[in-house]
This record gives structure tokens, sequence and C-alpha cells, in this order.
């Protein structure tokens, strides 16, 4: 007699890959995110220091923590989640100014997204991982910075920290207003230090080599292989994670020549934020339902934000996206592979 399979199984990984997911209410957090994101670039536009714009967008991200939790819990984990994007950023920050070698920075970087994913773990934060923190880490640390400049990311960061609590708190009163406070639900305890720490150390392990061969073969932008590996990383089981690897391959490979339409138009910086915020709506959109969607919009995205914060060749832009997406994926779904079948010969207890 044939049973019926447990939600949590793993499913085929062309079918993981193909499925879209009901919206869940993702209009609420899109909205919510994109005030969180425009008004601090807007501000940073009206006093001409969109070169600090990349710090503000790194510090809304926050606003991204706890999509379905209660209001007081999401609050909490965008705070934490703020701080730890605002000290990342400061260590990326100190390894430019201080000119150390980019192998170093590398190393960093991987050391952060390991400790990050250990704690992001053991939290329950969602959405889970490291990958914020390996792309503000990784872009802070690849922007020309002096000592003199090393307090701008925690200023300009944690203004746009506060502003996204702002919000969120502001449409928490207005919930709780309208329909009354929310009944308290028991948290569910924290996983094994035991998986945490196994998850930190694939995340370090496939942000480490990614950002090596990143480094080795295009120079530029490794932390963008970096985000690509630990992103391949994320995911419940293997076939999730090959399937997650897939979508951001292919979702990016659709967004580039997006964003490739968009840099040939040349927009104005307010025209750019506006691109940039209506992308991360579309990425709130379907970040919850299909990643490769969510990545046809990130691309754009993140290609907005380097244009706005340090303007580069959009051709260099977009070949180093491609390729660093594509040594990302790969060495991330081999770590995941591999860590799996070390796993499954592991004695059970």
């Amino acid at each position: 007699m044939t049973g019926t399979p447990r939600p949590d199984a793993p499913t085929g990984v062309m079918r993981a890959v193909l499925r879209v997911g009901p919206s869940g209410g993702a209009h609420r957090v899109a909205l919510r995110v994109a005030v969180s994101l425009a008004a601090p670039l807007v501000v940073l536009w009206a006093l001409g220091r969109l070169d600090l714009s990349i710090y503000a967008t790194f510090g809304t991200f926050a606003s991204l923590y706890g999509r379905f939790d209660r209001y007081g819990d999401r609050l909490r984990m965008q705070l934490a989640a703020g701080i730890q994007i605002i000290v990342t950023m400061t260590i990326g920050t100190a390894l430019s100014a201080a000119g150390v070698d980019d192998v170093v920075r590398v190393i960093v970087v991987a050391v952060l997204a390991a400790l990050v994913t250990v704690l992001a773990h053991r939290a329950r934060w969602h959405p889970p991982g490291a990958l914020f923190t390996v792309f503000a880490g990784g872009a802070a640390a690849s922007i020309p910075a002096t000592f003199a400049t090393l307090a701008e990311p925690a200023i300009i960061g944690g203004a746009a920290v506060a502003w996204t609590l702002l919000v969120t708190g502001a449409l928490a009163a207005w919930g709780t207003l309208r329909r009354g406070a929310a009944p308290r639900s028991a948290r569910p305890a924290p996983p094994s230090y035991r998986s945490a720490w196994e998850l930190g150390a694939t995340a370090g392990i496939g942000t480490l080599l990614a950002g090596l061969t990143g480094l080795a073969l295009l120079g530029t932008h490794w932390y963008w292989a970096m985000v690509a590996a630990v992103a391949a990383l994320g995911g419940a089981h293997l076939n999730a994670r090959v399937a997650r690897g897939i979508q951001r391959l292919v979702g990016t490979l659709v967004g580039v020549v997006l964003a490739a339409g968009l840099l040939a138009l040349h927009l104005p910086p307010l025209a750019t934020i506006a691109v940039a915020v209506v992308c991360q709506v579309g990425a709130e959109l379907f970040v919850g339902r299909n990643y490769g969607i969510t990545m046809v919009f990130v691309t754009p995205l993140a290609l907005s934000m380097v244009e706005l914060a340090a303007p580069t060749s959009p051709q260099e832009l977009l070949v180093d996206r491609v390729l660093d997406t594509l040594i990302g994926v790969v060495i991330g779904t081999i770590v995941a592979v591999v860590w799996a079948q070390l796993r499954s010969r592991r004695p059970a207890g």
C-alpha cells in the first residue's frame, strides 16, 4: 500500500525548481520592505551622497527578517540581524582600509559566514543562513575605504536599521489596533549545537572555496561567488539545495539580460533608485514561492546597488555576475553533495 509522503520529504529536483508556491500574504512584506528601502536612498540622493547607498541598502535588509513571526519576535529578530549586518560591514570596511590582501578578506568573510550561520540556526532566524552577511561583508571589503571613513557603515547602516525598526513598529502598532494583540505562541526549542555547527562548517568551507576560486579566476567581485555558494547551501535537504543552486543560476542569467537593458538606458540616479525599489518588491513577492523568479529581480537590484555606490563598466558587471554565480553555484552544490554523503555514512545516534 502506498502511503502519503511526509510534507518535508525531498521532492524531485526539477519539480522543486519549477514549483511556484502560494503567495502567503507576501504583498504585505513587499510593501514594508519597499518603504524601508526607498526612504534612506531618497535621503542620500537629496544629500548628494549616493556613494553611501550600499550601506543603507544593507541596513534595510533587516526588514526582510521575521516575516512569519509575531510583531515582538519580528522586531527582536530584525534588531539582532541589523546589528550583525552593521558589524559585518564595519569589519569589511576595516579590512579595506587596512589594505589587507584579498585572500585575507575572503577568509574573514568565510569565517563570518560560518559564525552567523550557527547564530541564525540556533536563534531560528528567518531567512536562515548567512547570505546577507556574506553579501554585506564582501561588498564592504571590496569598496575602497580609509580609516577616516570607517564609521560610515555603522552610521549609515545604523540609521537604515533604525528606520526599518520604526516602520516595522508602526505597522505592528497599526495591526494591533485593527485586530488586537495576537495570541502568544511557544517558540520551538532551538536545534542542537551539533547541527548548527555542521551547517556553519559547510557554509564556511563553501564560501571560502568559492571566494578563492572567484578571486583567482576573475579577481573582482569575488564576493558574488561566495554569495552564490552560501545560497546553494541553503535548503532543508540535498534535493532542495541542488534545486536552489539551479534556480539561482537560471534566475541570474535571466536577471542579467534584464539588467543589461536597464544599464544601457543610463538612467538618472532617482530612476535607478525607483528600479531598485521595484526589484526589491518583486523579489519579496516571490522569495517564498520560487527562488529562481526571485533571482530575476535580485540580479538587477544587486547591480543597481553597485551602480549607485561605485559606477563601473556595465559589461564588466554583467560578465562578473554570471561567472561568479556559476562558480559559486557549482562549488556550493559540490560541498552540499559531499556533506550529504558524509552524513549518510555516519552511524545513527
